[in-house]
């Protein structure tokens, strides 16, 4: 699927608030929506997919109430939603909600839409349908582990960045090497894209590992008490297959797993957590090589607080509007839009 057309960005501020899973984006994003005049824009590529409530952690209708809420249940767990379309989804929201005389600011933990956004689309190349139909056929026959061996020797740069269990990205690889005899990576280090948000202030959320892990833990334990294997046996009663990338994600294939008795429960909540830590150390590899980030413990409420007033006074100032627009994204570069 090729990038949409490219539009001029968005000029005016935009906040962003990323972390790992569980470090306590909510309740700041709140307080600092409420602070800043901000509707939520969400960054999270599990929260767009409807009942998929308990375990993608969405806001509550409570939450929801106190600040307006975008881009949360947007399509269903068996709908494709991509890079390409959250980029044009939420730069639309921001438009919208800058026309509203608000602020956006963009919450979540998807390193990859965040990219798409700051640093613009990967145009991919056309992919054979023939090309496609083999390689789904291979993975039914030979499996994940096979393919990913394969991606690492044409493509190790890829491999590196894809996890093993992501088949969508792992296909798209192989995809787009045996359609143009050339690697991704390759693609992206050639093509210049068009990022969509110019004046950006990204806040990052973070603690001590071993808190970080406690709260993960404390996570998992609401999640199960708020029912989120009911969630998952709902999603089965409504004819949703359990193969499904939406249904394969953190919490829902351990539900899955469970339920079709390859674990016990004492070691389904041993996995989930301890997957749930390893996403978390993921996300923060992944973030960590951003040095446009303002990092903050989440106790930091005012320190956090007297970033944005700086930011936003002087990205309004006089000489910002008159002479250009501050862009705090670095020297673009490109993301696919798998």
């Amino acid at each position: 699927m090729d990038a949409p057309a490219a539009e001029s960005p968005v000029r005016d501020p935009v906040l962003v608030l990323i972390g790992p899973t569980a470090v306590g984006k909510t309740a700041l994003s709140l307080a600092l929506a409420e602070r800043f005049s901000c509707e939520i824009v969400g960054l999270d590529s599990m929260q767009i997919y409807r009942h998929m409530d308990i375990g993608t952690a969405k806001a509550t209708a409570e939450e929801r109430a106190r600040v307006p809420h975008h881009l949360l249940d947007v399509v269903s767990p068996d709908e494709e939603y991509h890079v390409a379309r959250y980029v044009a989804d939420a730069t639309q929201a921001c438009r919208e909600i800058i026309a509203r005389g608000n602020r956006p600011l963009l919450v979540g933990g998807t390193g990859l839409y965040l990219k798409g956004l700051l640093e613009g689309l990967f145009e991919i190349p056309g992919i054979p349908e023939a090309v496609r139909t083999i390689l789904r056929q291979r993975l039914a026959e030979e499996g994940r582990a096979v393919l990913f061996a394969e991606l690492g020797q044409c493509d190790p740069e890829s491999a590196s960045r894809i996890h093993p269990n992501d088949t969508h990205r792992l296909l798209r690889a192989l995809e787009i090497f045996q359609a143009t005899g050339r690697s991704w990576s390759e693609h992206l280090r050639e093509q210049q894209a068009q990022p969509s948000l110019a004046t950006v202030l990204q806040i990052g959320l973070d603690c001590e590992r071993e808190a970080l892990y406690e709260r993960i833990n404390l996570r998992v334990e609401k999640m199960v008490e708020e029912g989120l294997l009911g969630e998952v046996e709902k999603l089965l009663a409504m004819g949703y297959d359990p193969g499904l990338k939406a249904m394969q994600s953190i919490g829902y294939r351990h539900m899955l797993q469970y339920l079709q008795g390859q674990w016990d429960w004492d070691e389904t909540l041993f996995l989930l957590a301890r997957d749930t830590r390893r996403y978390a150390k993921r996300q923060m590899t992944w973030f960590g090589n951003d040095p446009n980030i303002r990092w903050f413990a989440p106790s930091e409420t005012e320190a956090i607080f007297n970033c944005v007033e700086s930011f936003l006074m002087h990205s309004l100032s006089p000489p910002l509007v008159k002479g250009g627009i501050k862009n705090t994204v670095r020297n673009t570069r490109n993301v696919s839009i798998a």
